[in-house]
């Protein structure tokens, strides 16, 4: 049992850890393009919030941080969508910026009028899944227009390039997890048990994406 609840720790803190992989890896091949700045942002602050998020959950209230790492979440939520958002704006030879902007504002639109008048961005009892499924979906949206245009342009070598191990791993993360994310509250109050569950199974998804994007720091840079 001891053995369980100590692989169960390591495990939750798999939101940290999972991120040092491709950040070891950047600092091996720092010598990125431009496009991939965006990533590079992304991991240094997910590392950031995620350590304050998992300090909270092991040591509730014994720090300044409070007891309730929620507004963490959403926090994080919004990065991941802006720093993958920008990835994808930049990725000009694949992408029409015109529809990144578009899918960019209206989530923008979204989440004023949803925190405005429909939710709290600092709920206590839960971070907020309506987000993270609109996070989702519309990330989701960018890898299939990728997918999309790879496929009519017929790329010979669509799997040596940055491009493809970054949405691979971005789109296995949004699609396993928009399910996850849309019974994660439910079963809160419902079945608490279930829902620690069903969150390893996005601290699998995660670790996956970290691992990916650590290959898109490897993979060839003529892309």
């Amino acid at each position: 049992m001891k053995l369980m609840k100590v692989l169960q720790e390591i495990f939750d803190w798999s939101e940290v850890w999972a991120l040092i992989i491709p950040l070891i890896v950047l600092l091996l091949k720092p010598h990125q393009p431009r496009f991939l700045l965006p990533v590079i942002w992304y991991l240094w602050t997910a590392l950031l919030i995620n350590v304050l998020i998992d300090v909270i959950s092991d040591f509730p209230g014994k720090t300044f941080l409070g007891d309730s790492n929620n507004s963490l979440y959403n926090i994080h939520s919004v990065v991941r969508f802006i720093c993958f958002s920008l990835f994808f704006y930049y990725s000009d030879k694949v992408y029409s910026r015109k529809i990144v902007l578009i899918v960019a504002l209206l989530f923008a639109s979204f989440v004023i009028v949803n925190f405005a008048f429909f939710e709290n961005f600092f709920n206590y009892d839960s971070f907020s899944s309506t987000l993270f499924i609109v996070e989702s979906f519309c990330l989701l949206i960018f890898c299939l227009l990728y997918y999309l245009h790879e496929l009519n342009a017929e790329s010979e070598r669509i799997t040596s390039t940055k491009k493809f191990w970054l949405v691979t791993g971005l789109s296995t993360y949004v699609v396993i997890n928009f399910f996850v994310f849309l019974f994660y509250e439910p079963l809160l109050s419902q079945n608490f048990q279930m829902a620690i569950k069903i969150w390893n199974v996005h601290n699998l998804a995660y670790i996956l994406l970290c691992i990916l994007i650590a290959k898109t720091f490897y993979a060839p840079s003529f892309n």
